[in-house]
């Protein structure tokens, strides 16, 4: 098994707890993502710490106000770094009136995408309250370059991205009874698009949902979408290791 989208550096427990706690479920892999300048390098750190992680480097659009030259910079250089295997979480989240404004985002996110094509590295989306908005910009500007949909949250989209080939991944949220529109979404993915994820520290699946979300717990959500798929455990997670072993090209 493997967790394609967890926060390393936002979770209580130590790194290697939670690396330890994940070898216990069976969990293999992982990609720990930053989302801003040091939690990138603390991404890193990770990933040179344990070879089970691996680190995405990028500009969360909750943080690219005033995004510039300097911080594109800062990101190539982070992303030359042998244990990034993603460029992100990227995209557009236009959720709260506190966001940055428009322009930052597009801004950084145009950055982004540049730079995983340059770097033929996948791209990570975060989209908030911006669905058309983020799909738009990477119809223009992504061809191309490998796509991850970070915690799918547009299934009335999903045929659109299933048609430009964009991986799908499912975070914990896909369990809640009143997700009924994800878990169709996640029943209907092409196996070959097929990702599972924590974003750890948030959204723990149901079966643990009072307690704070760790990389082990995608277990959890794994066996959900298993027997929605009417597969074993065993089969979804050959499944998304193949995926992920392509996707963010680690053995």
């Amino acid at each position: 098994m493997i967790d394609s989208h967890t926060h390393l550096h936002l979770c209580e427990a130590p790194n290697a707890e939670l690396v330890a706690n994940a070898d216990a479920a069976g969990v293999t892999r992982m990609l720990t993502v930053g989302i801003d300048g040091a939690s990138c390098r603390e991404a890193l750190a990770a990933a040179e710490a344990f070879p089970q992680v691996y680190a995405a480097i990028g500009r969360h659009p909750t943080a690219a106000r005033g995004f510039d030259d300097g911080d594109l910079a800062e990101l190539r250089a982070l992303a030359a770094h042998p244990r990034c295997r993603a460029i992100g979480e990227t995209g557009l989240d236009f959720y709260r009136d506190s966001a940055p404004p428009r322009a930052d985002q597009e801004r950084a996110f145009a950055a982004q995408i540049k730079l995983a094509r340059e770097s033929a590295k996948a791209l990570v989306i975060h989209a908030r309250a911006a669905d058309e908005a983020t799909l738009a910009q990477l119809a223009g500007e992504a061809d191309g370059v490998s796509v991850v949909m970070h915690c799918f949250s547009m299934p009335l989209q999903l045929a659109e991205c299933v048609r430009r080939g964009y991986a799908i991944s499912f975070a914990g949220n896909v369990t809640y009874k009143s997700a009924g529109d994800l878990a169709e979404a996640a029943g209907a993915v092409p196996e070959e698009l097929l990702l599972v994820e924590t974003d750890a520290p948030y959204l723990s699946p149901q079966a643990v949902r009072s307690e704070r979300n760790q990389p082990a717990y995608v277990v959890h959500t794994a066996q959900f979408i298993a027997r929605l798929r009417g597969v074993s455990l065993d089969e979804l997670g050959e499944t998304v290791e193949r995926n992920a072993a392509r996707v963010f090209g680690w053995a």
